[in-house]
């Protein structure tokens, strides 16, 4: 293959390759001795695996052998011997009947790099690279380079060639964000499901008041390094440019020079309740702000975009995760507040303090079901449905406030799923959000007795919608099907099985 092509492609997934990852990629020599160069430390190696076992049909293609055919199944880390830092994982395949008895003793010698055991052999053999290009981390990719799940990994094959024949097969990954000539910012967030605002009445001299729940999944995941020119990547032009308006701003609040590059990795769709436009607001800002050596935190982040002037559940998602409630706001002559208004008519309103944070059961699974139908209110339309909707009756503000103390919150402190779940349920017809779901077409609003008929503890609707959450700890993935049937009779939808993170967004510096 060529390999500067390779490159090229590359680059124009996930922009630009330095030189030492282009060296990395299309080098023919030892890979260990390499890394010491770069590095300056000693570097050694890490056995994971090592296993006689039988060629698959993969293995037997890569190697010119039979299927059935035993090779040595090698996985190993390079890492440095100081510090122990992951700097490559490899996954080597040879077949046995190609080693010598010798060659193949010191193979099977734990932690020997290949290179070594080539030289000490006097092998005369090349490496032929197959294939370069790009990969998204695994979960367990994450935990081996502690970086974040789907991050870009850049990953090559190669065959080292014997005799006309491949010795030996190995493919070498290591992430986008090592080896770099520039100083970058990586922020993963998570999102969040909105249970509720508790008041909308506003008499007791309080408004607003949230509850949520942190969510591992969906999430954002952007990447941010100093540039001559503001540039969005990654992304469709939508979000492009709801990236460039935030960083524009936050660039002009912050008073800072220059400009920066910002790569969205991962992401999901706004307005359709799961707090995309915090999360991405707060995550742009975190990103500048720590390229600058500006440490922010979540609250002055909040106030700096503009968000938390109603909910507070975005913005303690992105600090702390878990499950939580807010207080609210000062209300009326005086207060912060003298009118009902969504966060985003709520701008200079400082976030409200958080005065319940609990951790989520881990057993507890979430599944979201989004169906294809308009995205839920926002603008205008949104701050309208506020100015005439409310305030709503006092005493559905209090149902749903004993609702919230005596039967959730105990619900989540005993981890008593079905008193949780029918707390969760009984809050769907109470204050404002009952109003929300009043607003919702049926292929929304009749999610939530299917879900509940296919097992689920609790089921609700998450701020305006349309997604629709269902809480449960077995029975999950019946309560999927019954979802994307339900939502398949209209115009279709999609699911996501998910679960509570007790953790807010994490921040890399690469």
């Amino acid at each position: 293959m060529d390999i500067r092509d390779a490159i090229r492609k590359m680059e124009a997934e996930v922009g630009r390759i330095s030189p030492v990852q282009k060296f990395l990629l299309g080098t023919d020599g030892s890979v260990t001795q390499i890394l010491e160069s770069i590095t300056g430390k000693k570097v050694v190696i890490k056995t994971l695996v090592q296993e006689i076992v039988p060629a698959d049909r993969s293995a037997a293609e890569q190697l010119a052998i039979t299927e059935g055919d035993l090779v040595n199944y090698r996985v190993v880390e390079i890492k440095t011997e100081e510090g122990g830092e992951v700097l490559i994982y490899a996954v080597s395949r040879t077949p046995v009947n190609r080693l010598s008895p010798e060659f193949r003793d010191d193979l099977m010698k734990a932690d020997i790099p290949i290179g070594k055991i080539i030289a000490q052999h006097k092998i005369e053999a090349r490496r032929e690279i197959l294939t370069a290009r790009v990969l998204p981390a695994s979960e367990e990719a994450g935990r081996i380079f502690a970086i974040c799940k789907s991050e870009p990994l850049l990953s090559r094959q190669y065959q080292i060639i014997h005799s006309g024949k491949p010795l030996i097969f190995i493919e070498e990954q290591f992430p986008f964000n090592r080896f770099l000539d520039t100083r970058r910012v990586i922020v993963n967030t998570p999102s969040r499901v909105h249970v509720s605002l508790i008041d909308m009445h506003g008499g007791s001299g309080r408004v607003d008041g949230g509850i949520g729940i942190t969510l591992d999944e969906p999430g954002i995941l952007i990447e941010a390094e100093l540039s001559p020119v503001l540039s969005v990547n990654g992304c469709d032009p939508v979000m492009q440019e709801r990236v460039r308006l935030v960083a524009a701003d936050v660039l002009q609040k912050l008073g800072l020079g220059g400009s920066v590059a910002i790569t969205v990795r991962k992401h999901y769709p706004a307005h359709v309740g799961l707090g995309c436009g915090s999360q991405l607001s707060l995550a742009v800002a975190k990103a500048i702000a720590e390229l600058h050596d500006r440490h922010l935190t979540a609250r002055e982040l909040a106030r700096l975009t503009g968000r938390g002037g109603t909910s507070g559940i975005g913005t303690a998602a992105f600090d702390q995760g878990g499950f939580i409630i807010d207080g609210g706001h000062r209300f009326g002559a005086g207060g912060e507040k003298t009118d009902f208004r969504p966060s985003s008519a709520s701008r200079g309103v400082h976030p409200p303090p958080v005065i319940v944070r609990h951790e989520f059961p881990q057993d507890w699974k979430i599944l979201l079901a989004i169906p294809a139908v308009p995205t839920g209110a926002s603008g205008g339309q949104e701050a309208d449905i506020f100015r005439t909707r409310c305030p709503v009756p006092l005493d559905e503000v209090r149902a749903l406030s004993h609702e919230v103390l005596m039967r959730m919150l105990p619900g989540l402190a005993g981890q008593d799923l079905d008193l949780f779940g029918s707390a969760i349920n009984n809050v769907q017809e109470l204050g404002f959000k009952k109003v929300e779901f009043s607003l919702q077409p049926q292929a929304v609003t009749g999610l939530l007795p299917v879900l509940r008929g296919a097992g689920a503890a609790g089921a609700g609707m998450s701020s305006f919608g349309p997604a629709v959450y269902a809480i449960g700890d077995t029975g999950m993935k019946s309560i999927e099907r019954a979802a994307r049937s339900f939502m398949d009779e209209s115009l279709g939808g999609t699911t996501i099985i998910t679960a509570a993170r007790n953790s807010g967004a994490s921040v890399r510096i690469a």
